[in-house]
């Protein structure tokens, strides 16, 4: 008996998505979706480039709608809010499901604090990227002329974002007050001693104030109040505290960890029919911290298991590296790179991280 057209439902347009898209090939016998929320998806490396004020708000985002029309896809402009998977549907903010034989999970995370009062209504989380970006961009254009910043969480996107900010509000003739609060001991945990050393160099030629070993008791419209009591006026506040897992993910009945879906070497989730990658994915065979590189790296093996699953055939391991190379930008054009506690800095390294980031891109314009 001949198979009828089975679906297959990209569900986030994530780096590793767009780049299965790019190398997809349409199949009469398989309808492919999209599922994401805008038509187009920013690219984290060139983030604070933008932020910066190096790049246009264009230069780094990628066209969903395009990338889907090359695929031979269809593109959903909404948002998943569960999977019903003894259906086989995927639930849609819309109000409507879409039907799937096999489903893909590349919707990122969140990076805002929800335990912490006025943080929804008062400050802007990093991720997901566009709305913070739309914000910043805002915020910028009606700055004022001594504009307060707080940044609240000392990880490496944190201290990133912080010096970018701080490099665009000087450059637009401001004199930005910039701090940085972290709960823990010391900011940049995970870099080696010199390159966190380069960096609070950086920070300090930026006049960013870091506090640490200090916890948010809730957000005000113009302020950030600690839990010593202490208050900082606030102009613009920014979280960046890490990995929150989509909330809807805890419903889908799918093996978690830590609200993260956990995949295998195939990155199959604990349903065979439901993949999962980058951020929004926990490696259970091999954990690694959140990072673009990670996608990336993923897409080829998902797109290729992405196939087999369908049509039959063996599925390939992903093995990620051990350690990457995290490049660093610091505001102006210059970089920090820092790979097996090694330690690098220069002009030199933003160029060359420029270039990685702009190649990156062409491969979605050629």
């Amino acid at each position: 008996m001949e198979r009828g057209t089975r679906d297959l439902v990209l569900i986030g347009g994530g780096h590793a998505h767009a780049l299965v898209l790019l190398d997809w090939k349409p199949r009469p016998d398989l309808r492919l979706t999209l599922v994401n929320p805008k038509p187009t998806a920013p690219y984290t490396g060139m983030l604070p480039g933008h932020v910066a004020g190096h790049y246009r708000r264009a230069e780094m985002m990628i066209d969903l709608v395009d990338l889907a029309e090359r695929a031979g896809a269809r593109l959903l402009l909404d948002c998943a809010t569960g999977i019903d998977r003894q259906a086989k549907r995927v639930l849609l903010a819309g109000g409507g499901s879409l039907p799937y034989d096999v489903a893909s999970l590349d919707v990122g995370i969140a990076s805002d604090l929800p335990q912490v009062p006025g943080a929804e209504d008062h400050a802007v989380a990093a991720k997901p990227l566009g709305p913070y970006a739309d914000r910043w961009d805002a915020f910028v254009a009606r700055a004022p002329a001594e504009p307060q910043i707080v940044v609240i969480g000392g990880g490496t996107g944190g201290i990133e974002l912080a010096m970018a900010q701080a490099y665009r509000l000087q450059g637009a003739g401001a004199l930005p007050r910039v701090t940085v609060v972290e709960r823990a001991a010391q900011v940049l945990p995970g870099l080696g001693a010199g390159a966190r050393r380069a960096l609070l160099t950086r920070m300090a030629g930026f006049g960013i104030r870091i506090l640490t070993r200090t916890e948010v008791a809730r957000i005000e419209p113009d302020a950030v109040i600690l839990g010593c009591g202490t208050r900082l006026p606030s102009d613009f506040t920014l979280t960046v505290t890490g990995a929150q897992p989509q909330a809807w993910l805890a419903d889908t009945g799918l093996a978690l960890e830590r609200g993260f879906v956990r995949v295998g070497p195939t990155l199959q989730s604990s349903d065979p029919a439901i993949f999962a990658v980058g951020d929004c994915a926990h490696l259970s065979h091999a954990p690694r911290p959140k990072a673009g590189v990670f996608a990336v790296r993923e897409a080829p093996i998902l797109g290729h298991n992405l196939a087999a699953a369908l049509l039959g055939g063996p599925l390939r391991h992903y093995r990620p590296q051990r350690d990457y190379l995290k490049l660093i930008s610091c505001g102006a054009r210059v970089a920090v790179a820092d790979k097996f506690g090694l330690r690098l800095e220069g002009a030199w390294l933003w160029r060359w991280k420029d270039r990685i980031d702009r190649r990156f891109m062409q491969r979605f314009r050629d």
